[in-house]
């Protein structure tokens, strides 16, 4: 099975603690890491915005994405959330074999 990362932003901590919430708590994923503040600067709206966003990691297995992406946008405040999946080549295999654990469905 494989494992990856997935990189989400959000307008707040009290909205990636929200989502993060639902998808541990639905074995979507195992762990969910919050990140600091981060300025982010992009095109909306045919203008440059700049704005502070909070942004996630969430370990899961690839087969999750997609029902991970829908719970995700059901959640989301933003019109055009950033859902990114990148594949982990590496890692510690018991941490890999952890997340594909935790996200079994019980």
């Amino acid at each position: 099975m494989k494992t990856v990362v997935l990189y989400v932003t959000c307008d707040n901590q009290d909205e990636a603690k929200s989502i993060g919430r639902v998808l541990v708590s639905e074995r979507l994923v195992a762990c969910i890491n919050i990140l600091p503040p981060i300025q982010s600067l992009y095109w909306w709206n045919d203008e440059i915005q700049e704005e502070t966003e909070i942004a996630f990691l969430a370990k899961t297995t690839a087969e999750n994405v997609e029902r991970i992406s829908q719970r995700v946008k059901e959640l989301h405040s933003y019109d055009c959330p950033c859902i990114i999946s990148m594949p982990i080549e590496n890692g510690n295999p018991d941490y890999l074999k952890w997340i594909e654990k935790e996200t079994q469905k019980c």
